[in-house]
C-alpha cells in the first residue's frame, strides 16, 4: 500500500502552507485577543479557490474530493487557526448540508456569497436539552400557506454571532421521523440571538431564539427522516474537526522539536535529555496514527461521505491526539508554554473543546462498539414491559 501523495496533491498542500505563510501567519493567534472574525482571511482562501472544495462545480464550488479538502484544511490550521475554521465553514459545515439538500434556487441565492467569503453559515442543531442526544430537539416547525413557521432555541453554535445564515435541524411533527432541516437567514421575522458567549477557546457563540420565526417554504433541506439522511452528511463535518485536531497537535509538535534544539539547560540542548526523547517519541507516534486513521476515512469515503464507523474512529483519536499532544508540547516548553504571550497555551485550550464539539469521544466510541458488533445499542433506558 503506497501512502505517499501525488504529485497534485503535494502541490496543493504547498500552495495551501504557502498562501497561509504569506497572508496569515502575521496576524495568526490574535483573531480571538481582538473579538473579530478574519473576512479579510476569508476572501483571500476565496480568491484562491480554498471555498468550496467539495461543493460542486455547477453551484459555484470547485468539484473536488474531500481528501483534496482535508489537505488544504490540514496546512492552514497549523499556520492559523482561526482562518483554518474559515476553511471548515466553507467546505465541511453547515455549507455542506446546504449544498447536498438545498434546492436550485435556494443555492444560487445563498451559496455565492458564502463562497465569495462574504457571509458565514453555521448550523443550528444542539439545544439546552438536546446535546448528545440529539434526536431529543423540540424545535418545531409548521407549515402555513407558503411560509414555515419555527419555535425554539439553539445552543453551541460554532461563530454564531458572526453568522449570516443558520441549518436549522427542526422537528415537523412529534416523531423524531418527522425531523428535517430548515435554512434560516439572519433578519427573519421572529429570529433573535442572545447575548455573545465565549468558551474556554475563545470561540463567540450564543443562543439562537425562534418565536413564531417565519421563512419562505423554498428554504426547508429536508422535510423528514432528518437524522438518517443529515448524519451523513454531519460526518463530513466531524472530518473537518478531526483534521483541525490533528493540525493543532503537528503545529504544537513542531515549536516544541525547534525549542528542544534551541533551548539550553545544563550546559545541554533539551533534544539530549532522554526523558523528552521519549515524550518526543510518543507524540510522533501519536500524530502519525492519527493522520493514517483520518486519512484512511476520507480515502475511504463514498461519495464523499466518510463511514461512520471510520471517522469515529479516526475522530475520538485526532481529538486524542492533539489534545495531548498540545498538551504535552507545552510542557515541555515550561512557562512559555503556559504563558499568554505564546500560542501553546491557545492550542490545548482549543483542542480541548474538540474532544466535546461535534460528538463527544465518548459518543464516538459508542458508534465504534455498533460497528464492532454490528447492532445498535440505544442509551435511553429500557421501556416498561406491559
Amino acid at each position: 500500500m503506497d501512502f505517499k501523495l501525488t504529485e497534485e496533491q503535494r502541490i496543493l498542500q504547498e500552495s495551501a502552507r504557502r498562501l497561509a505563510e504569506e497572508k496569515f501567519a502575521a496576524k495568526a493567534f490574535t483573531w480571538e485577543e481582538r473579538g473579530e472574525y478574519p473576512w479579510e482571511n476569508a476572501k483571500i482562501l476565496a480568491e484562491h479557490g480554498f471555498t468550496g472544495i467539495t461543493i460542486a462545480e455547477e453551484d459555484g464550488g470547485q468539484g473536488a474530493t474531500l481528501f483534496d479538502a482535508v489537505l488544504v484544511l490540514e496546512q492552514i490550521s497549523q499556520v492559523c487557526p482561526h482562518t483554518g475554521d474559515i476553511v471548515q465553514a466553507t467546505n465541511f459545515g453547515a455549507i455542506r448540508q446546504l449544498s447536498i439538500y438545498g434546492s436550485k434556487d435556494l443555492k444560487a441565492r445563498i451559496l455565492p456569497p458564502l463562497l465569495r467569503g462574504e457571509r458565514l453559515i453555521t448550523l443550528g442543531m444542539s439545544e439546552p436539552n438536546a446535546g448528545s442526544a440529539a434526536t431529543d430537539l423540540r424545535t418545531k416547525a409548521r407549515v402555513e400557506g407558503e411560509e414555515v413557521v419555527i419555535n425554539g432555541s439553539k445552543i453551541f453554535n460554532s461563530n454564531g454571532s458572526h453568522a449570516h445564515c443558520f441549518a436549522v435541524w427542526v422537528r415537523f411533527g412529534d416523531d423524531v421521523r418527522t425531523s428535517g432541516a430548515v435554512l434560516v437567514e439572519r433578519d427573519s421575522p421572529g429570529f433573535s440571538q442572545g447575548k455573545v458567549e465565549r468558551h474556554m477557546s475563545g470561540e463567540p457563540h450564543c443562543m439562537l431564539y425562534f418565536d413564531e420565526c417565519r421563512v419562505p417554504k423554498e428554504n426547508v433541506l429536508l422535510w423528514e427522516d432528518g437524522f438518517t439522511r443529515l448524519m451523513p452528511v454531519f460526518n463530513i463535518e466531524r472530518t473537518g474537526n478531526a483534521t483541525r485536531s490533528l493540525a493543532l497537535g503537528q503545529a504544537a509538535f513542531d515549536r516544541a522539536v525547534k525549542h528542544a534544539k534551541e533551548r539550553i539547560q545544563f550546559d545541554r540542548p533539551l533534544c539530549e535529555f532522554q526523558g523528552l526523547q521519549w515524550k518526543f517519541a510518543d507524540m510522533r507516534i501519536k500524530l502519525d496514527a492519527a493522520r493514517l486513521l483520518l486519512y484512511r476515512a476520507v480515502v475511504n469515503a463514498s461519495d464523499g461521505k466518510p463511514s461512520a464507523v471510520e471517522i469515529s474512529i479516526a475522530k475520538a483519536f485526532c481529538n486524542q491526539a492533539g489534545f495531548e499532544v498540545a498538551n504535552e508540547a507545552l510542557q515541555i516548553l515550561g512557562g512559555y508554554g503556559y504563558s499568554r504571550e505564546f500560542p501553546l497555551e491557545y492550542m490545548v485550550r482549543r483542542t480541548r473543546g474538540w474532544m466535546i464539539a461535534g460528538g463527544s469521544i465518548e459518543m464516538m466510541k459508542n458508534r465504534i462498539a455498533e460497528g464492532i458488533f454490528e447492532r445498535r445499542f440505544s442509551q435511553r433506558p429500557p421501556k416498561p414491559k406491559k
